[in-house]
């Protein structure tokens, strides 16, 4: 991918420094108060076997019955569903009706609560009912655990409808806790865990944002994270897994009458410490007895792995020791990171840091977006949508895409959904595209907002691009010769002809945009600059228009003045692109002539970045002007086009100026086209115009003429014209009529999407090109009169 690391840094978050660090953080952090010990309700997975935090938990919102995927059942289940049934009452025929979307806990209940002022009940205050599994009096206990819990659901439900007690079911909008990781059904549970307190780090990190001490990009994340941490309930840190960083806490047992037995929910019977022998030494001490009569047992637990991560921007530089990497790269200056774990991660670095180190982690938030695919649908394995970023930049086939999903754990309903999903989206597969295309293409999309829908042709479509900039690069190889020898510092030459000053102008352009971007992290803002610099300006209008000068027409100084604008623009243009293509710029800028000091750099990666002052060649005038020349440029092809005339089918031009000032447009439009076909036409020869000739207005000073006589067949034209137009129309009536259809709704996702697109290119097209076209037929028809 590109990344240019300090691989000798390389850091695992179980090293021995992270492990001492995350050690040494729990213990002041404990002894402080700021952890505690407690016995309260948790979210518990039930496949991880574990408390997660609030954080960690999703809550689904249902609008009614649901059936959803739960880990370890076969079929799905369904939620978003009350269920009633009946209690009987003991020694009468009157019955408690229940409703609950847990049929299965009725298992477990110990009593039925009733409001004493309702008088539906208050007669039965008193009376028991009867359990109809148990057959015992409730309040009773009694569950044996011998069935999954959803199971057990199925196996109540049809009890009850045997024993005549099920009184229905209906629609119950609900919200489904699910565990972000495992994607299970969270339980609550009583168990005693670990926690931070959060409050007064939730205050410091709100403070901190809203006196621009920590800044937020984009600026709309600081409004989320302000309503998040006013919120926050206390984060369980305790995990019941068998991996990560285990609790460096030990509980006390103290073999003496005046010391009561504690139990693990009470956190003054806890000590934290390095090792056993500290913590004994430090339980002595609290309970002031000798070491002899006091044991301990560490607890089993492991920490949270965001305990350990929040801790990232100081324990890798070896704290809580004062090292050198530590006094000099810490506070960081920038994290960047994806939004989705804005509260997972950054505020916990935030809370971690002004806890432990009284600082602040880092100056600046940058949240890029989430990548979805290109109909916005979140990645899934099962949808056959993930992206692999190395099969983008090698490219790979329907069938390797296949094989890669089949070696997968898919069941074979989502395996076979997978790859008709594939099919849909990659039916000729994924095409080669280039890590500098994927690059660019990334950087594009971001323009802080909070998805991308990435689409691989839009990537391809910078393959090509990439292809433009080689070409471009290789043609002023070309020029340049090997006598050539740059300067250290471009200066404009006096002789330079307009073209010349021109892409000058748009060079300067193109470094204060990118600077400007870079600096605000509006990098779409910069990759848009370099696109339309080397595409658009540089190819299309620059290189097309000094072919005729480096032949050899004109000024014989122009060749070389060319040839300097060339390889300025060439190696500031790769320069500039470089933090996006560092292969291709690096490939191309080792092939171009030294400067005097660039063996000061051995790599375009290292080599200082274009500044906005080094490039003083603005000139807002001249573009202005050049912009104008070449809209006529663009309406003559146009026209040319219009009535199928290739580059072959010489025809004469003649444009018409209402201003005088407007000549330069005139002499702009010959020298680019270097044609001799080009007449300018004064006012009085307008009205001479003859009959078969065609006119164009291309603005309210400019007009033009293109004389047709015996080139093309008008009637035929005019015919072939009309046609175009009406097959467009054609084409989006029945695409529109498809759409309207009653069960159109059942077309799949991404073919709705995709039509979607195809009616709102049609009608962009139709409008466009409607306008255009019928100005083309009535200029054919005046020719005919």
């Amino acid at each position: 991918m590109g990344a240019g690391v300090d691989w000798d840094r390389a850091c695992f978050m179980m090293d021995p420094k992270i492990t001492r660090a995350v050690t040494h953080a729990f213990i002041v952090m404990h002894e402080k108060g700021v952890i505690y010990r407690s016995n309260r309700l948790v979210n518990w997975c039930c496949v991880l076997r574990s408390a997660i935090s609030d954080i960690e938990v999703d809550k689904v919102e249902l609008n009614g019955r649901t059936l959803l995927s739960v880990p370890g059942y076969l079929r799905k289940i369904e939620f978003g569903a009350l269920t009633s049934f009946a209690y009987p009452i003991e020694n009468s025929d009157e019955e408690v009706v229940v409703a609950t979307t847990r049929i299965e806990t009725m298992l477990g209940d110990t009593a039925i609560a009733v409001h004493p002022k309702d008088n539906r009940y208050k007669h039965l205050i008193g009376k028991n009912c009867l359990h109809p599994f148990l057959q015992r009096k409730l309040p009773i206990i009694a569950d044996s655990f011998n069935m999954k819990r959803f199971d057990a659901r199925d196996a109540v439900l049809e009890a009850l409808k045997k024993k005549g007690l099920f009184r229905g079911q209906s629609d119950n909008p609900m919200v489904v806790p699910l565990c972000s990781r495992s994607k299970d059904i969270v339980e609550p549970i009583l168990k005693s865990q670990w926690y931070v307190k959060c409050d007064q780090m939730a205050q410091r990190a709100i403070e901190a944002v809203e006196e621009g001490h920590l800044k937020i990009i984009p600026d709309f994340h600081a409004v989320t994270w302000r309503k998040w941490l006013e919120n926050i309930r206390d984060w369980c840190i305790s995990r019941q897994l068998w991996w990560g960083h285990r609790i460096p806490a030990y509980f006390v047992t103290v073999d003496d009458p005046k010391v009561s037995a504690g139990t693990s929910d009470n956190n003054d019977y806890w000590v934290s410490a390095h090792n056993e022998a500290e913590a004994l030494k430090k339980a002595a001490r609290k309970f002031d007895v000798s070491e002899e009569k006091v044991s301990v047992k560490r607890d089993e637990d492991v920490l949270d792995t965001w305990f350990s991560s929040g801790m990232w921007p100081f324990e890798v530089f070896g704290w809580p020791e004062k090292t050198a990497d530590l006094g000099k790269f810490f506070p960081n200056t920038l994290l960047e990171t994806g939004h989705d774990i804005l509260f997972f991660w950054v505020a916990r670095m935030v809370f971690m840091s002004q806890e432990l180190t009284g600082k602040l982690p880092f100056q600046e938030v940058y949240l890029h977006a989430i990548i979805r695919d290109a109909h916005g649908r979140k990645m899934s394995k099962s949808l056959g949508n993930v992206i692999d970023p190395l099969n983008v930049i090698h490219g790979a086939s329907l069938t390797q895409l296949s094989k890669i999903l089949e070696s997968g754990n898919l069941d074979p309903k989502e395996l076979k959904r997978a790859k008709e999903g594939q099919a849909h989206d990659y039916p000729n597969g994924i095409p080669e595209c280039g890590t500098d295309a994927l690059r660019f293409a990334l950087m594009n999309y971001t323009s802080q907002c909070r998805d991308i829908n990435l689409d691989v042709l839009r990537i391809q479509g910078y393959r090509f691009f990439c292809n433009k900039i080689w070409q471009a690069s290789r043609f002023t190889l070309m020029q340049l010769r090997n006598n050539f020898a740059p300067t250290e510092k471009f200066v404009l030459p006096g002789e330079c002809s307009t073209l010349d000053r021109w892409i000058l102008s748009r060079l300067s352009y193109a470094v204060e945009s990118c600077n400007s971007g870079m600096c605000n992290y509006q990098f779409n803002r910069v990759t848009t600059a370099l696109y339309n610099f080397w595409l658009y300006e540089f190819c299309d209008i620059y290189i097309e228009g000094c072919k005729p000068v480096l032949a050899g027409s004109g000024n014989p100084n122009g060749a070389e003045i060319v040839r300097k604008v060339l390889f300025e623009c060439v190696e500031t243009g790769l320069r500039l692109l470089s933090p996006f293509m560092p292969f291709i710029t690096e490939e191309l800028w080792q092939r171009l002539p030294s400067r005097i000091s660039k063996e000061e750099s051995e790599s375009i990666c290292v080599v200082a970045y274009p500044e906005a002052e080094q490039y003083a060649f603005r000139d807002e005038t001249l573009e202005n002007q050049v912009a104008h020349a070449m809209h006529i440029v663009r309406a003559v092809r146009s026209l040319r086009s219009d009535y199928g005339l290739t580059a072959k089918v010489k025809t004469e031009r003649e444009l018409h100026l209402d201003s005088p000032s407007q000549i330069f447009m005139f002499r702009f439009y010959v020298a680019f086209e270097n044609s001799s076909e080009v007449s300018l036409l004064t006012a009085d020869k307008v009205e001479q115009l003859p009959s078969d000739s065609v006119q164009l207005v291309v603005s309210a000073t400019c007009m033009i003429s293109l004389p047709l006589e015996g080139i093309i067949n008008v009637p035929k034209e005019i015919a072939r014209l009309t046609d175009k137009e009406e097959k467009v129309i054609a084409q989006l009536q029945k695409l529109e009529e498809t759409v309207s259809s009653p069960s159109y709704n059942k077309v799949p996702l991404g073919i709705r999407n995709n039509n979607a697109e195809k009616v709102k290119y049609l009608r962009a097209l139709l409008l466009a090109e409607s306008k255009h076209l019928k100005e083309a037929i009535i200029a054919l028809e005046n020719s005919l009169a």
